[in-house]
């Protein structure tokens, strides 16, 4: 697994990603005929100091998926983490993977002290790589968040702390969400 800026390449896997029913059922995606362009573009721009995001590639190369740290408040030191991984590309550990390695980089470049991610009550999957990443269950938000489907959903809310991850250091990791 290796996280990197999205390439042009990647736009047949992006528009596939997000063709997945449970990618869009939980993400907003691209949309218009320059979307995939645009969303790229965006996700690759970090100037505006707001996000850090990355294309997650497999072993070969090929996009799996993407996570971001964004909503960075720095006043706060607390961002939002979120992730999706295409159906290609899904049980095999790489939103685990990818939501540790950009956790470390929060906390070790950002100096950010702590993150937090939501999903959907309705996606265990999501729910399973906060866990399986080290984010801690905190509670469940009542129709919270309304996803593209259209509806307020209930959402899990998972936090992970700076000092959460340096005592899992020797162990496995840190976080995910909405993206």
């Amino acid at each position: 697994m290796t996280l990197r800026a999205f390439e042009p390449g990647d736009t047949v896997d992006l528009l596939d990603a997000f063709a997945d029913e449970d990618v869009a059922r939980w993400n907003p995606g691209p949309a218009g005929p320059d979307a995939p362009a645009r969303f790229m573009a965006e996700r690759n721009d970090w100037s505006g100091a707001d996000h850090a995001s990355w294309a997650v590639a497999d072993a070969s190369g090929r996009l799996a998926g993407s996570v971001s740290i964004h909503k960075i408040d720095p006043d706060q030191g607390d961002a939002e983490m979120g992730y999706w991984v295409g159906p290609w590309a899904r049980r095999r550990g790489l939103a685990s993977l990818a939501v540790v390695s950009a956790s470390r980089f929060a906390f070790s470049h950002l100096g950010l002290h702590r993150l937090y991610l939501y999903h959907a009550v309705e996606n265990p999957g999501s729910c399973a790589v906060a866990r399986a990443a080290g984010f801690l269950h905190e509670g469940t938000l009542r129709q919270s968040y309304r996803y593209p489907d259209g509806v307020h959903h209930d959402e899990h809310l998972h936090g992970l702390l700076a000092v959460d991850l340096e005592a899992a250091a020797g162990g496995a990791g840190a976080g995910a969400g909405r993206s």
